[in-house]
């Protein structure tokens, strides 16, 4: 029938797969969106996209359902189109999903940034990176520091993680450590919103970023974006900046969507040039220059700061890593161990056997995990049980590799050191040099808003 609707499943992990929703099909009379799938994060499964989000077409909202339940929600509700709304996943695995959709029956779709990027009155300034833990979040707090430094009013804006209760975080405005301990949130969530909160910056996030633009274009001159793993703007930028790991040779044109927002960068951060090996340096910087020849590129250091503390050196020490970056980011290791290494500790020890409950289940799921601790916290109750595993471990230190204060939170049963790490630019251009000419021209004259 010419009115039939067309039936989706927009499978995604509670972020990317939302702000698709809210953009492209909220309103689409002739599309039926029949349920969201969820992956990537534990225990985000089994609720919905209520009615108050989900729009007047939507009066019982959308569920959310597990993505192992995709091919039989295929076959049994007649699904004409599955759309993929996550990232950080190898090309080859996008095709493998591909490839099981449709053997199912549906249609494979991805949407770009020109049917889901929003216009701003405002400068954008976007940060992106190719894998998840290439130091994006430096990189942000470093173009914060650089505008804040200009005289201009800073409104960070950050990718969703969107893991309670999502009508209560529709629009999420922290201004103070205080006002982030009340929304009650995850470690992830945390680990990226204190700092820049500390340094001065506004920081948004939530779940409608229709809602949450217009909101912080009020009380800013410069809006910055700051992208979750490695997905690309939800926002139109004037200056797109993308964050590349040469830890991971390569992978800046193997990950999707990582290799778009390489493709797409008006500035591309090599960073980590202090750890990394000099060949795989120049093979990052060959293919940045091969595939994204305009690009301007800034080189940089992510050198390690380790807080007061016991000493490490001749000790056993468990090390916490930031979760994103050792799950699905497949970082073996992060910014913790370098510490402990040049601090002289005798022994990292392996956490696993003293792991319990979903942290013993998060080592099962992610076998690539190195002799570290994700900072595993999207509820209380894997909260606990992080502190629990920290507690039965047999060491002397624990080093906390995350951009937060862990130990506020968790009681650890063992001394802590707490490391801390900053982008420093290394040569020339240095983000200021890019930053500064615009800076100045940046101010409150605006332009039409809404999609692109």
């Amino acid at each position: 029938m010419a009115d039939k609707k067309r039936r989706v499943v927009i499978a995604g992990a509670g972020g990317r797969d939302f702000h698709n929703f809210n953009t492209v099909f909220r309103h689409d009379e002739s599309t039926e969106v029949v349920a969201f799938t969820a992956a990537q994060i534990p225990g985000i499964e089994d609720r919905s996209y209520p009615p108050s989000l989900a729009g007047p077409l939507y009066p019982n909202g959308i569920p959310i359902v597990a993505e192992e339940e995709l091919a039989e929600l295929i076959a049994r509700e007649h699904i004409d189109e599955v759309i993929l709304a996550y990232s950080d996943l190898p090309h080859v695995e996008v095709m493998h999903k591909a490839s099981a959709i449709l053997a199912a029956g549906a249609d494979f779709r991805l949407l770009g940034p020109d049917a889901t990027m929003l216009r701003s009155v405002k400068p954008v300034v976007a940060i992106c990176a190719v894998r998840t833990g290439c130091g994006k979040s430096q990189t942000t707090r470093r173009v914060g520091q650089i505008l804040l430094q200009a005289g201009l009013r800073v409104a960070l804006v950050r990718h969703p993680m969107p893991y309670g209760d999502l009508e209560a975080m529709r629009v999420q405005r922290f201004a103070s450590v205080a006002e982030i301990d009340a929304s009650h949130p995850s470690l992830e969530e945390r680990e990226e919103y204190e700092e820049p909160v500390r340094m001065g910056m506004v920081m948004y996030a939530g779940v409608d970023y229709e809602q949450i633009l217009r909101q912080a274009e009020a009380e800013c001159d410069v809006v910055i974006w700051d992208g979750g793993n490695n997905d690309f703007p939800f926002f139109v930028p004037d200056l797109q900046i993308t964050v590349v790991d040469p830890l991971r040779p390569g992978h800046e044109l193997t990950y999707y969507p990582g290799e778009t927002c390489l493709l797409r960068a008006d500035v591309v951060v090599v960073n980590k040039i202090d750890s990394a090996a000099p060949a795989d340096i120049a093979q990052v910087l060959a293919n940045v220059k091969t595939f994204n020849p305009r690009a301007r590129i800034v080189e940089a250091a992510s050198p390690v700061t380790l807080g007061e503390g016991p000493s490490l050196s001749g000790k056993r020490v468990l090390v916490i890593e930031d979760g994103p970056t050792i799950t699905h980011g497949g970082m073996p290791f992060g910014a913790g161990t370098v510490a402990a290494d040049h601090e002289g500790a005798a022994e990292i020890i392996d956490p696993r056997p003293y792991a319990v409950g979903s942290i013993a289940a998060t080592y099962a799921r992610y076998p690539g995990i190195g002799a570290v601790l994700p900072a595993m916290g999207y509820g209380d109750e894997q909260l606990a049980e992080l502190g629990a595993t920290v507690r039965q471990a047999a060491c002397d230190v624990v080093v906390i590799g995350t951009p937060m204060d862990l130990a506020r939170l968790v009681d650890l049963g063992h001394p802590s050191r707490r490391v801390s790490y900053e982008l420093r630019e290394v040569g020339s251009p240095t983000l200021k040099d890019v930053l500064d000419p615009l800076a100045q021209s940046w101010g409150s004259a605006p332009s039409s808003a809404g999609p692109v």
